[in-house]
């Protein structure tokens, strides 16, 4: 794709956050998987459930475009996502393992933060008022997952992995008697 226009570019950058999207829709059942605080397993139902219907959305802008748009792959979205992955495998005590995911999981809302803010100005710019709404919608989304992401790493899941490092120093106490 050549980038020619500015319609060209915001074309561009839907379909990569649209990409995005997909990434985020396959990696979080395994988000899920891994999560040992219940808490922190229902905020990513939830995020699945609301990733799938953005998903939709951006198709609904996408096909009001009527245009056809190259496929995009987004590399960026695909390295956080992998960053994450790298962690987990890397294994270790459950409450640190459930702060290391919201940390992963914060990493990814701070990119479609970035993503719709551009789409946001692209779309205002463009006169594309009805996917300016959508658009605007779903970054508010964003920052909302992203706020309770740090509510509940604040109120929780924090402490839980701090109380870890307690119990490893009574350990190491423990076997220095």
């Amino acid at each position: 794709m050549t980038l020619n226009t500015l319609n060209d570019l915001y074309l561009h950058c839907l379909m990569d956050v649209y990409d995005a999207e997909g990434q985020i829709i396959e990696a979080l059942p395994k988000m899920i998987e891994a999560a040992n605080s219940p808490d922190l397993k229902e905020a990513f139902e939830e995020h699945l459930e609301q990733t799938t219907e953005q998903k939709t959305r951006l198709e609904e802008i996408i096909n009001a475009l009527e245009t056809k748009p190259k496929e995009v792959k987004c590399k960026g979205m695909k390295g956080v996502i992998e960053e994450g992955q790298e962690i987990l495998k890397m294994g270790g005590d459950p409450d640190v393992l459930d702060a290391a995911l919201i940390g992963a999981a914060q990493k990814i809302e701070h990119y479609e933060i970035a993503s719709y803010g551009t789409l946001e100005t692209f779309a205002e710019l463009l006169g594309e008022d009805d996917a300016l709404e959508i658009i605007s919608e779903i970054k508010d989304q964003e920052v909302e997952t992203d706020e309770k992401l740090t509510e509940l790493a604040q109120s929780s899941v924090n402490d839980d992995a701090l109380e870890t490092e307690d119990d490893e120093d009574l350990d190491d106490d423990q076997k220095e008697k």
